[in-house]
């Protein structure tokens, strides 16, 4: 519990977060995109409306969800996915995009290691999150088309609630996004002349007026 906020904080693995959210036993979380995003589109699939969104990014945990083919192919875009197996731990986010394409192939569903699955002959090609690219390249991969830009965000309830939380929700956001956006500020503090104060504000670029 919080020692000057009442807040209750919650350590749990980033794939309970949109469900705690969803059934109202959390009200906020911070959580990658791509895991709120593919839980959301699971969801979307078996009917069930939006239970939460994303409130704000938070600037760190930056990657990417894309298709990725055995360095011998030639990509030529989406068509030359039909019929083929592509293997991911993001099911629903793939079937989704390849609804959108009008590409008919196989999704195979993997809890990890989804690099390895074209060396196994389980899939031929990957759809997974990458960041540096150097998995990708150790199992002989190259990535060729973008899903998601992901991060990590802070994420509500689609309907906010009407109680005195919904007022401690909305300082949270802006003591969040304070903090977001002095992260490449710096005060800067010195003793000066009242009769210099003109001529080092135009030193400063962006300066905030002195005196």
């Amino acid at each position: 519990y919080g020692e000057s906020l009442p807040v209750d904080l919650l350590l749990v693995r980033d794939d309970d977060i949109p469900g705690l959210i969803a059934d109202g036993v959390c009200d906020l979380g911070i959580v990658g995109r791509n895991e709120l995003d593919e839980q959301a589109a699971a969801r979307r699939q078996i009917g069930l409306p939006d239970a939460y969104q994303a409130l704000r990014g938070l600037g760190f945990g930056q990657c990417r969800l894309m298709l990725a083919v055995p360095e011998e192919w030639q990509w030529q875009g989406p068509v030359q996915l039909a019929g083929t197996r592509i293997a991911t731990s993001y099911p629903a986010i793939l079937k989704q995009w390849l609804a959108e394409q009008g590409v008919d192939a196989q999704v195979v569903e993997l809890s990890g290691s989804v690099e390895i699955a074209p060396r196994l002959g389980t899939a031929d090609l990957i759809c997974d999150l990458v960041s540096s690219g150097a998995t990708l390249r150790a199992n002989q991969l190259t990535p060729v088309h973008n899903l998601l830009d992901s991060e990590a965000v802070l994420a509500g309830a689609v309907r906010v609630p009407d109680d005195a939380r919904a007022s401690l929700r909305a300082m949270l956001l802006r003591r969040l996004d304070g903090v977001v956006q002095r992260q490449d500020r710096k005060l800067l503090m010195f003793r000066a002349s009242e009769d210099r104060l003109d001529a080092l504000s135009q030193l400063l670029a962006d300066a905030e007026p002195l005196g």
